[in-house]
């Protein structure tokens, strides 16, 4: 009976052994992947092959590089800068006494060079196989000598044909021919982007090629040249691009890289072109004649502002404000009146005054052209004959002036007082002319915050003539301190409209 217990506890103990190794047998097994692993949350599955990409590729710029970078140039300059001082030698330095004492070496060091030679890079693009080349004017603006490097590592002297300070355009020529050229493209058909690429020697970095697209368009008031209609665009562009190329996809010449806007004096994302509609014009006038021929049309304009648009009746604050129709010019002969608002050159939509301003300035002179005028509200078509812009035109545009107090109108917080002959003698306004002189504004009027200042001179409140201080009274005495005002102001010479909001 004792043998058998003992063998029947043999035996659990056996069998306990053997399931148990059967348990971690398995539990192995499974953990290398010998067997199906069925509570696995990761089933075990054969590799696959990575599809290869589909759809479009990506944008290759490479052929347009090729047909555009050779006609890409590279310009350095050099130009000799004198002395402030004229180079006038201390008294000191000549005399034999000191000399003899210290030698002619120490006076060396301390005589200051009489003149420096001074050295910048830039670019520029063949846009002839004959060797005109087109720039920027702060290129070559002052050099004393003007070396071209081609692709080709050939170099050349460069001759300056003409500048245009006003637009930030030159164009200089090299005695080569069967150059490589850059077609011109239509500026115009720009689209915001768009892909384009700068070409030019950054640094000094020669052919360069940057990527990125147009920003935007028909920048102005930058305040880098006096007409401005600049393409905006992230494409790098650094010191030593100015003057280079601005292509499009199908390697055409869209734009002259200019300027960057920068607080480091490097790239940061934000550049400027010409055009090339622009600087073609400026060129082919340059090479005709020496110097840029520009249309004119002869009025002062401003911005349409909402306030302003308000007054005039006009539902959007498009288009350019007559503030002033010179004697003597196209749009005089042609019957525009001042307060008409431009919405139409020549076929083409007048957003704003700088696009007139370009538009009318790439006008040929001679030719007839249409210009669509609001007038009281309604369009009004008139045929003008544009003509060269003259020499000595004032490019300021109208501003106002005071008078008495005025504090129970829309009109309040002004001062003002009749325009006499010693006023406007000092004002530097012509001999008759009448108004009242704004003598104080007081701060934090509406009159203020419209931009009102001392020296302004009303010629008009809400389209009615202002002679003197008794015309005042009674048209703003028709005015209450609800009432939304419209002046038209001379200042410095110039006249502007002005709208007042209480």
């Amino acid at each position: 009976m004792s043998l058998d217990r003992r063998s029947f506890k043999v035996g659990i103990i056996a069998g306990v052994f053997l399931v148990s190794g059967v348990i971690v047998g398995i539990v192995f097994s499974s953990g290398l992947g010998w067997l199906p692993n069925a509570d696995s949350s990761t089933p075990q599955t054969a590799p696959t092959t990575i599809p290869a990409l589909t759809g479009p590729a990506p944008p290759n710029f490479v052929p347009v590089v090729k047909m555009a970078m050779p006609a890409v140039v590279n310009i350095s300059t050099t130009r000799v800068v004198r002395s402030p001082a004229g180079g006038a030698p201390s008294p000191f330095l000549d005399d034999p006494f000191f000399r003899q004492f210290f030698g002619d070496e120490f006076f060396r060091r301390f005589q200051m060079p009489r003149d420096r030679r001074e050295a910048s890079l830039g670019s520029g693009v063949i846009v002839s196989p004959d060797g005109y080349i087109v720039t920027n004017n702060h290129v070559i603006s002052k050099a004393d000598e003007i070396k071209v490097l081609l692709n080709d590592k050939r170099e050349f002297i460069g001759k300056v044909v003409g500048t245009d300070p006003k637009s930030d355009i030159a164009v200089i020529k090299i005695n080569a021919k069967d150059l490589p050229t850059i077609p011109w493209g239509d500026s115009d058909k720009l689209e915001v982007g768009e892909y384009i690429l700068a070409i030019g020697n950054p640094f000094g970095l020669n052919q360069t090629v940057t990527q990125g697209i147009v920003s935007a368009v028909g920048r102005a008031n930058v305040g880098i040249a006096d007409y401005e209609d600049f393409i905006q665009t992230d494409a790098a562009i650094n010191p030593g691009n100015s003057g280079g190329a601005l292509v499009n996809v199908r390697g055409q010449l869209v734009g002259i890289n200019t300027a960057i806007f920068s607080r480091s004096g490097g790239y940061m994302g934000i550049g400027f072109a010409v055009p090339s509609n622009m600087s073609r014009a400026v060129m082919d006038s340059l090479i005709k004649s020496g110097k840029v021929v520009r249309g004119w049309l002869g009025v002062s304009i401003q911005e349409v502002t909402a306030d302003l648009a308000k007054q005039f009746g006009i539902k959007q604050s498009k288009g350019a404000l007559v503030s002033e129709v010179l004697p003597d010019s196209p749009a005089a002969a042609a019957g525009i009146q001042s307060g008409d608002v431009i919405t139409a050159f020549n076929g083409k939509t007048v957003d704003g005054p700088s696009i007139l301003r370009n538009i009318v300035a790439q006008t040929p002179v001679g030719v007839k052209v249409k210009v669509v005028v609001l007038r009281d509200k309604k369009p009004v078509t008139i045929d003008v004959k544009i003509a060269e812009q003259p020499k000595d035109l004032m490019q300021a545009e109208g501003e106002t002036s005071p008078g008495e107090s005025s504090k129970e109108t829309a009109l309040a917080g002004l001062e003002v007082r009749n325009l006499t002959p010693d006023i406007a003698q000092q004002l530097g306004l012509p001999a008759g002319m009448t108004g009242v002189v704004i003598s104080g504004v007081e701060p934090g009027s509406a009159a203020q915050e419209s931009g009102l200042r001392e020296g302004d001179v009303i010629i008009e409140i809400n389209r009615q003539r202002v002679r003197d201080i008794a015309d005042f009274r009674q048209l703003s005495g028709k005015l209450s301190k609800q009432d939304s005002t419209l002046l038209l102001l001379n200042r410095q010479g110039r006249k502007l409209f002005v709208a007042i909001n209480p």
